[in-house]
C-alpha cells in the first residue's frame, strides 16, 4: 500500500465514523463482593453459632445451679451428722447406770439388786 492510498484509506475511515459514532448506552451491573449463595451460607452459619453458644451459656448455668444445690445439700447433710452425734453421746451420757441409780435414790426409789447391769440391745 503507498502513501497515497492509506491517506485516502483513512480519510474515508474518518469520514464514515461520525455517522457510525452512535452512543450506545451500557449499563454496567455492580458486582457485589459476596454473592447470594454465599450470603445465605454465612448466615445459616452465623444463626447456628449464635444457638450452639446460647445452648452452650444455658447448660452451664443449670450445671452450676445444680452443683449450688448439690453444695447446700451437703452442708445440710455434713450438719446434720454432726448433731446426730452430739445427740447419740448425750444418750450415753444420760444412760449411765450411775446417774439413773443416783435418780432413782433423788426420787425416793429403793434398788434391791445391789448390782445394777448395762442393758445392751442386740441386733439381729
Amino acid at each position: 500500500m503507498s502513501a497515497s492510498q492509506a491517506r485516502n484509506w483513512e480519510q474515508t475511515q474518518t469520514t464514515a465514523s461520525p455517522k457510525k459514532d452512535k452512543q450506545v448506552v451500557v449499563k454496567v451491573r455492580k458486582q457485589s463482593w459476596i454473592t447470594k449463595g454465599e450470603k445465605v451460607l454465612y448466615s445459616i452459619v452465623g444463626t447456628c453459632l449464635i444457638t450452639a453458644s446460647m445452648y452452650m451459656v444455658s447448660f452451664a448455668s443449670s450445671t452450676d445451679t445444680v452443683n449450688r444445690e448439690l453444695q447446700a445439700l451437703e452442708n445440710k447433710v455434713q450438719t446434720q451428722q454432726v448433731q446426730n452425734e452430739g445427740l447419740l453421746f448425750e444418750k450415753k451420757e444420760l444412760s449411765r447406770p450411775e446417774r439413773i441409780v443416783k435418780i432413782a435414790k433423788e426420787n425416793g426409789l429403793q434398788i434391791q439388786d445391789a448390782e445394777i447391769k448395762q442393758v445392751s440391745v442386740i441386733k439381729k
